[in-house]
């Protein structure tokens, strides 16, 4: 079943993948300094194992888009969060975080992580923090694509 909340301003977010502009979401990381030198193929590869959402206007272009890699029951990681440069300052980015975590086949996710290293303010207002080291957690980088 597609997942779809309509936003303030006509603008739907929805899970739907036949939805999602592919073109409009590479051309947009490709500005990111997040993804600017990830190859297109990496980047598709991993929306295939993700749960994508986009944000439309009400003509039906596409001016956001997020993902979560998640297993569905405990843990959820969001990534790739953008919105056209045309529409920030609307709200725009509250209201797609709001619906992702919104999500229901997320309602039983605890443990949900991110990274940035420009938009702390928006993910705090959601309860994010910054990581603090406990111990417990462990990361490897093996430099794969870069």
């Amino acid at each position: 079943m597609v997942y779809q909340v309509a936003l303030e301003g006509g603008y739907p977010v929805s899970d739907d993948r036949a939805r999602l502009d592919m073109g409009f979401i590479q051309a947009s990381l490709a500005s990111t300094y997040w993804a600017a030198d990830r190859p297109a193929a990496l980047t598709e590869r991993s929306w295939a194992h993700c749960l994508g959402f986009g944000l439309y206007q009400r003509d039906g272009g596409q001016v956001g888009f997020g993902r979560v890699l998640t297993d569905y029951a405990l843990r959820a990681h969001i990534g790739d969060v953008f919105l056209h440069p045309a529409q920030r300052g609307l709200g725009l980015g509250k209201a797609l975080m709001a619906s992702i975590l919104a999500h229901p086949a997320l309602a039983s996710v605890e443990a949900w992580t991110l990274a940035t290293a420009d938009a702390h303010g928006l993910y705090e207002r959601f309860g994010f923090r910054l990581a603090e080291p406990d111990g417990k957690w462990m990361v490897m980088g093996r430099g794969g694509w870069r």
